[in-house]
């Protein structure tokens, strides 16, 4: 085994020590031990097929992946045995229902970040939980009691929150199962990086160009310091790239046909976000309102997201509201 520096027993207690008890815990813990095996087609690549293979198109029009199919399939097994109501997958159009005594729905996104599937980059998954109810998905992000994310990278990472701040645990390959890293992360208030797309910028809106042209002027500028950029182009890798080491992401609305109202999912993208982000002291807001109070109109509905640091989310949504607030 290859040892470096200050190599010691694995910290941390094993995340079936502290997801106990039934309900959302049950899911959360459920949805945790269903990750090795993406992780393992992940990082299988090519070597048994393409997992980039083009097999469909999503609701959006995106293209759907081999994997992005197999790891939604694979995930509403999952559910269904830990006795979800119903589940609602950027996957398919319709809501999925698995048991209708269930207490709880579960709305996720199976692969997020799927471009990036079978090149290395950052990926994961996201999903949220809300008590069963006849309004189903078609509720504001508070109804939400938990939510998390999964992170594959050079490490598998999963994160979660039940109402009781973000924790992050860590795969223990030793162990065969999760063991925490950080209880109760506390986002920091002032952000020096910044992820979002600039080939965009050209498309947004007049207080956002502002916004960037002073961020890109740096100490030199009206903010007074110097500001880094990181794009990873999947948002749950921008979660935990800023849930671990701070900062701020956007991706507004602009106007591009087809991005008039952002593009990122509401439902099963950005409130699980913004749960976590909130639990961990940030912000989330859609440059107008907290997404956690936007209310979907459909299943799949689209949103702006603006979500990390307070300070820096409280200073991009003074610029959108106007240069004498800018």
């Amino acid at each position: 085994m290859l040892k470096l520096p200050n190599d010691g027993p694995p910290v941390g207690r094993l995340l079936s020590q502290v997801l106990t008890g039934d309900g959302p815990a049950a899911i959360v813990h459920a949805i945790a031990e269903a990750q090795l095996p993406l992780m393992q087609r992940l990082a299988a690549g090519r070597l048994h097929g393409d997992p980039t293979e083009i097999v469909g198109v999503n609701d959006s029009g995106d293209k759907q992946k081999a994997l992005d199919v197999g790891a939604h399939h694979h995930m509403i097994e999952v559910l269904r045995r830990a006795g979800v109501r119903q589940v609602l997958s950027e996957e398919v159009e319709a809501v999925i229902p698995l048991n209708p005594d269930g207490e709880w729905d579960v709305a996720m996104d199976p692969i997020d970040g799927s471009g990036s599937i079978g090149i290395g980059a950052p990926l994961g998954m996201l999903f949220s939980i809300l008590p069963a109810a006849p309004e189903g998905f078609l509720r504001t992000g508070e109804a939400v009691v938990a939510a998390g994310y999964a992170s594959f990278g050079h490490s598998m990472d999963f994160g979660w929150s039940l109402g009781d701040g973000t924790h992050i645990a860590g795969w223990d390959a030793d162990a065969g199962e999760f063991r925490m890293v950080r209880e109760n992360v506390a986002l920091k208030a002032t952000a020096s990086t910044i992820a979002y797309n600039a080939s965009n910028e050209r498309h947004w809106e007049p207080g956002l160009q502002r916004w960037v042209a002073d961020l890109r002027a740096g100490k030199d500028g009206p903010r007074g310091r110097d500001f880094n950029m990181r794009w990873l182009a999947a948002a749950v890798g921008e979660l935990h790239r800023i849930l671990l080491n701070g900062g701020a992401f956007l991706y507004p609305a602009d106007r591009r046909p087809g991005y008039q109202n952002g593009r990122l999912r509401l439902v099963y993208e950005c409130v699980p976000i913004a749960f976590l982000v909130e639990q961990a002291g940030g912000l989330a807001s859609d440059g107008t309102q907290p997404i956690r109070y936007r209310k979907p109109l459909a299943v799949h509905d689209m949103t702006p997201l603006i979500f990390g640091a307070k300070d820096e989310v409280e200073t991009i949504l003074g610029y959108l509201a106007g240069p004498s607030k800018g």
